[in-house]
């Protein structure tokens, strides 16, 4: 007889381990807890591009369906019974107002079957209608907290601050978006298509961390790539 086939890898590449919660941090930008069955996003910044076409300046009007395709992917591989989105998933207060048929239904269809918990954040403070999921400030699962806006407490997962770290590499500066974390507390990427970056040289990070002695979990394609704070370059 055949083993069954889980969907799921039986070892968790790229850990990161948080407040003692192992976490899988994944190359597309999100984590997954394993233990608890849940994957974490961080600042989608859905109806960017629309929003920014409101006040004149255009951009390709295909960030929205980029992401949620990426998060579709996620979704499907990892099988969570809850998604955390952490805040800042619409770019303005109007953006859910602003979403396509096409797009609303590929959210729904994600949302199927699982609990889905939308973070509120400083671009998307207020609860919105007809997408799905429920709506907090913050949200605690055993010793792990999950909010928007990073406050430096033990067991924090947060968003927020799109943290990317640069490196030279074989005579080349590279920059990519990162997880940013120590052993308490975790600064999750950006996911969002046209989501800018904070170079994790900045002094929020060093007023978050208290010191340098965080990793920068880079981005690769296919694995993540930690480098210790203190070797990345600053923006100069």
């Amino acid at each position: 007889m055949q083993p069954a086939v889980t969907a799921r890898p039986l070892a968790w590449p790229n850990p990161i381990e948080v407040a003692g919660a192992m976490l899988a941090g994944d190359p597309d930008g999100v984590v997954y807890w394993p233990d608890e069955n849940v994957l974490v996003v961080a600042d989608l910044h859905l109806e960017k591009g629309s929003s920014f076409a409101e006040r004149g300046i255009m951009l390709p009007p295909y960030d929205t369906a980029s992401t949620l395709a990426r998060l579709s992917r996620c979704v499907s591989h990892y099988a969570p019974r809850m998604v955390i989105a952490l805040g800042d998933s619409f770019h303005d207060r109007r953006g859910p107002a602003r979403l396509v048929d096409t797009d609303r239904a590929a959210l729904r269809a994600m949302q199927r079957g699982r609990d889905w918990i939308w973070i509120t954040g400083n671009h998307d403070p207020d609860p919105a209608e007809n997408i799905g999921g429920s709506f907090v400030a913050e949200t605690k699962i055993g010793a792990l907290t999950f909010r928007h806006i990073p406050s430096g407490d033990a067991g924090e997962i947060a968003g927020h601050l799109h943290p990317v770290a640069r490196v030279r590499q074989r005579g080349r500066v590279v920059s990519r978006r990162c997880f940013a974390a120590d052993d308490a507390r975790l600064v999750m990427p950006a996911f969002g298509a046209y989501a800018g970056g904070l170079n994790i040289r900045d002094a929020a990070f060093a007023d978050l961390f208290g010191t340098l002695a965080f990793t920068a979990h880079m981005m690769g394609d296919r694995r993540l790539y930690p480098i210790a704070a203190r070797r990345c370059l600053g923006d100069r």
